[in-house]
C-alpha cells in the first residue's frame, strides 16, 4: 500500500489539516466578524485571538483583488506533494514531516479560499506587531523548518568495508 511508503507524511498532513479547520471553526462559531475586529486577550498586549478574514496571501498581500490565483497555487502545491508522497521514493522522516505539514497547511488555506473566498486568521502576537495568522500558516512554516533540518541533517556516510590491509592500533 502506498501510504506505508511515507507514513509520517500522511499523518502530519491529516493532523495539521484537521487542527487547522477545527480551530478556524471554533473561531467562526465563537467570535463575531466585526470592524474593528473582535479580540480576546490571552496575555493582554502580547497574545490575543483576533478574528479577521484574509482574501490575500500572507500578510494580506494581494488582498485587493487579484488573489484568485492563490486558490490554484494551493491546489497545485497540494497535488504536487500528494504525487511526491504517493509515487515518489521513500523520503526521510524530516522530509516526510515537512512536506506533510506543508500539505496540511496548503490544503487548509486552499479549501477556505475555494469555499469562502478567504481564510480565517486569528492568532495575534501583538508584542511584535506581527500580522494576524492561522494554524495553516504555522504548519507551512514548521514544514519549511523541517525541510531545512533535513537539508543539513545528512545521513551518516556508509561504513567502509575494511579490506584487511590496514593496521589496527
Amino acid at each position: 500500500m502506498r501510504f506505508k511508503r511515507n507514513p509520517l507524511f500522511w499523518v502530519a498532513a491529516v493532523i495539521s489539516l484537521v487542527l487547522d479547520h477545527l480551530t478556524k471553526f471554533w473561531v467562526v462559531q465563537n467570535f463575531d466578524l466585526t470592524v474593528p475586529p473582535q479580540t480576546q486577550a490571552l496575555l493582554p498586549g502580547v497574545f490575543h485571538f483576533t478574528y479577521v478574514v484574509n482574501t490575500g496571501a500572507a500578510f494580506s498581500l494581494f488582498s485587493n483583488g487579484g488573489a484568485i490565483w492563490l486558490r490554484w497555487l494551493s491546489l497545485g502545491v497540494s497535488v504536487g506533494l500528494i504525487v511526491l508522497a504517493w509515487f515518489g521514493p521513500r523520503i526521510n522522516r524530516w522530509e516526510q514531516a515537512g512536506y506533510g505539514l506543508i500539505l496540511g497547511g496548503a490544503l487548509g488555506n486552499g479549501i477556505d479560499r475555494f469555499v469562502s473566498g478567504h481564510v480565517v486568521d486569528f492568532i495575534d502576537f501583538r508584542i511584535i506587531r506581527f500580522p494576524v495568522f492561522n494554524l495553516a500558516d504555522v504548519f507551512i512554516n514548521a514544514g519549511i523548518i523541517c525541510l531545512l533540518i533535513a537539508t543539513f541533517h545528512s545521513a551518516p556516510p556508509p561504513r567502509r568495508q575494511d579490506d584487511g590491509d590496514s593496521i589496527s592500533d
